[in-house]
């Protein structure tokens, strides 16, 4: 199984809840506050999902597959591409 190497940032300034889950138990689950940028190992067929938990309960903010998210060589520079831009 092949790994990759990801990162998010979230650009928001609330907190966001990123699960990515893969190919049989494979599952990560982390919280990730406002800009701060979370690196993380996953194998490469994994989704990622980025959820915003309100007073009406977990929203879905953004969806993609891990292959989306690889980090570059400097990612402290990298701007999330398309996740976190739908964010407030």
């Amino acid at each position: 199984m092949t790994s990759l190497l990801c990162c998010y940032r979230n650009i928001g300034n609330q907190w966001l809840i990123l699960r990515c889950c893969g190919p049989g138990d494979f599952f990560l689950e982390r919280v990730v506050f406002p800009f701060e940028l979370l690196t993380f190992a996953c194998p490469a067929d994994a989704e990622v999902k980025i959820w915003h938990l309100d007073g009406a309960g977990p929203t879905l903010v953004d969806c993609c597959l891990a292959e989306a998210m690889l980090c570059g060589d400097a990612p402290e520079e990298r701007a999330v591409a398309e996740l976190g831009s739908s964010q407030s």
